[in-house]
């Protein structure tokens, strides 16, 4: 075993002479949020204004109670519902709004329909779940409050049955030619 060095007096004299102006740091803490990217924030600033602009919570349209769940845009022809019941239009996108608040379901309702118009894509699947009962009743009510929602329909067992909706969606091909 190595002995621990020990300092000569007049050292040690010196050492605690050369810190003798020295004082204590004080040590506080400080914690930094993590920095969103400013195109980010925008983003979801935007979203959040285009979800109350668009859906209202106290809305209550008149929907089907017995039978699927289903909604066809005044001006739609009726024949678009039949399809996205029969499995015509397979969905291109999936949205699974399991364990998220009604303010996310709502946020992430409107980014799902922008994305659906900005990569030109008619139908998309929404899987609400069934849970306590809330964003089954919601989301087919905020659904037939955007301009964009042509039709909707409760999907097929493969795409979620009675948790899930097929939603088409004007991607303003029509407009375009």
């Amino acid at each position: 075993m190595k002995k621990p060095k020990t300092m000569d007096p007049e050292e040690l004299a010196l050492f605690r002479d050369s810190l003798s102006d020295v004082r204590p740091l004080n040590h506080d803490t400080v914690v930094h949020r993590r920095a969103q990217k400013p195109r980010q924030a925008v983003q979801q600033q935007q979203q959040r204004r285009e979800a109350d602009h668009y859906f209202s919570d106290s809305y209550q349209p008149a929907l089907p109670t017995e039978g699927p769940m289903r909604y066809v845009k005044e001006g739609v022809s009726s024949y678009e519902v039949k399809r996205l019941r029969r499995g015509d239009y397979v969905p291109e996108v999936l949205l699974d709004l399991h364990g998220h608040t009604q303010a996310e379901a709502r946020q992430e309702l409107i980014a799902l329909i922008n994305a659906c118009k900005k990569q030109h894509l008619a139908c998309a699947s929404v899987m609400h779940g069934l849970g306590s009962g809330v964003l089954k009743r919601q989301v087919p009510a905020w659904l037939t409050q955007h301009p964009d929602v042509l039709a909707f329909h409760q999907a097929p067992l493969e795409w979620g049955g009675d948790g899930a909706l097929l939603v088409l969606v004007d991607i303003g091909l029509n407009d375009e030619g």
